[in-house]
C-alpha cells in the first residue's frame, strides 16, 4: 500500500455568532454550544500556525470563517492573510471556505492569492431541508459552480451520519460528481448535545462503506478524512487508506481537537505510507 498522503491543517479564522441555523454546526448562534467566538483572528497569529504546520509537511492550508456568506469585509480579510502568507514563501496551497460566493468575489480572492475555495455541499439535496432552514442547497451547489468559473480549485464535501438514508448518500455523491471537484473532505457527524440531530456516531463499518462509495464515484479526486476520524476510527486507521483515502486534515479542526501533528505522521509511517512534498 504505497501513497502519499496531502496532508490539510485548518485555521478557524473568524470563530461562532453564525446566524445560520445549520442543525450540525457548532457555530450556530441558535444552539448554545460554548464554542469560542471572535470576530477575526490576527493575521500574525495565522502566519506563525502556518509555519508550525509547514513543519509538519502541511501542504494546504485553509482559511475558515464563520457566517453565511463571503462579503466585502471578508474579501478584504482573506487577501491580507493570503499576501502575508504568500510574503512568508511557505509555498502552501491556499483555501478559503467563508460561505456563499458570488463569482465577482471569487475571482478577486484568486487575483490575492488564493489558489481554492472549499463549499460544502454537506448532503442531499432531497435531505438539505431537514438539516437548515436558512438558506437552500441549490445555494451551495451555485457557489461551487462559481468556483469553477472563477478558476479557482473546488474544495466540496460533506457530512454522513446526519439521519440521512443511503439512497441519499448516493444522490450526495452524484452531485459531487457532477462538479468534480480537485478535493472532497469526508466527514462523520459529531454529536454535541446542544444541537437538534440527535444519532448516534455512524459505525466503523458503515463508515468504510461511506469512504469506498466516495472513491468510487469520485476516482480521482483528492478524497480527504476531516472530521469524526478520530471518534470513529481511534487509532486503528489503517483502513482508510485501503479504502481510497489519500489526504487528511492535520491537527485541529474548526471548534474540535484532532490528534496532535506528531502522532498522525508516525501513524502514517506505521502503515508504510508516505507524506506528500507537492500539491500535484
Amino acid at each position: 500500500m504505497k501513497k502519499d498522503i496531502f496532508l490539510c491543517s485548518i485555521s478557524n479564522v473568524s470563530s461562532g455568532n453564525c446566524a445560520e441555523d445549520c442543525a450540525y454546526c457548532t457555530q450556530s448562534v441558535h444552539y448554545k454550544t460554548g464554542v469560542e467566538t471572535y470576530k477575526t483572528k490576527p493575521i500574525p497569529t495565522i502566519v506563525q500556525e502556518a509555519k508550525r504546520l509547514k513543519e509538519f509537511g502541511t501542504l494546504g492550508f485553509c482559511l475558515v470563517t464563520s457566517g453565511r456568506e463571503l462579503d466585502s469585509q471578508k474579501c478584504d480579510y482573506i487577501a491580507s492573510i493570503a499576501h502575508a502568507l504568500k510574503a512568508e514563501k511557505l509555498d502552501l496551497h491556499l483555501i478559503a471556505c467563508c460561505g456563499r460566493a458570488d463569482l465577482d468575489s471569487l475571482r478577486y480572492l484568486k487575483n490575492n492569492g488564493i489558489d481554492s475555495y472549499n463549499h460544502n455541499l454537506e448532503t442531499a439535496q432531497s435531505f438539505f431541508g431537514k438539516i437548515c432552514s436558512t438558506h437552500t442547497w441549490e445555494e451551495r451547489y451555485q457557489t461551487c459552480q462559481n468556483t469553477l468559473k472563477a478558476e479557482l480549485g473546488l474544495c466540496s464535501g460533506g457530512i454522513f451520519g446526519l439521519g440521512e438514508s443511503w439512497d441519499q448518500r448516493i444522490e450526495f455523491l452524484e452531485a459531487l460528481k457532477s462538479l468534480q471537484p480537485h478535493s472532497t473532505p469526508i466527514n462523520f457527524f459529531i454529536n454535541n448535545k446542544a444541537l437538534p440531530i440527535v444519532q448516534n456516531t455512524i459505525s466503523r463499518d458503515e463508515a468504510l462503506e461511506c469512504i469506498a462509495m466516495a472513491r468510487g464515484y469520485l476516482p480521482h479526486v483528492r478524497l480527504m478524512i476531516a472530521g469524526g476520524r478520530e471518534l470513529v476510527f481511534g487509532n486503528e486507521q489503517k483502513d482508510l487508506y485501503e479504502n481510497g483515502v489519500n489526504a487528511i486534515v492535520l491537527g485541529d479542526y474548526l471548534t474540535t481537537r484532532g490528534h496532535t501533528p506528531q502522532s498522525d505522521i508516525a501513524r502514517l509511517k506505521s502503515y508504510g505510507l508516505d507524506i506528500a512534498t507537492t500539491c500535484h
